[in-house]
């Protein structure tokens, strides 16, 4: 089994940039398709960004160009970058893991307990 935890999220105005993390344990990020996704306030989950094995990521198009999706093996850790945050960015941000690759979709075996991200206009 591996456990998944999120941090560095925080209100942050339309414009800015946070880079959040997904620290495991419990196994190596080696073996997972990793991605993450948001739910905000009042609305279902949805898929933000993936990453596969060989590296290839996969993004939504509303983040395109604006959020990188990254992982270290090394120090067993994902990564989603996001600039020129806008307000409807604001939900909470879940990372996920599975032997499969997921992709978008809502369908990973493993999540993280999120982090809040908060964009004001």
């Amino acid at each position: 089994q591996v456990q998944l935890v999120e941090a560095g999220g925080g209100s942050v105005q339309a414009g800015g940039s946070l880079k959040l993390s997904c620290a495991a344990s419990g196994d190596t990020t080696s073996r997972y398709c990793m991605g993450w996704s948001r739910q905000p306030p009042g609305k279902e989950r949805e898929g933000v960004a993936a990453i596969d094995r060989d590296g290839s990521a996969t993004y939504r198009y509303s983040v395109e160009g604006r959020f990188t999706i990254s992982k270290d093996n090394a120090k067993n850790t994902l990564y989603l970058q996001m600039n020129s945050l806008k307000p409807e960015d604001t939900a909470m941000y879940y990372c996920a893991a599975d032997l499969l690759p997921i992709g978008l979709s809502r369908g990973y075996a493993y999540w993280g307990q999120g982090t809040q991200v908060t964009v004001s206009s």
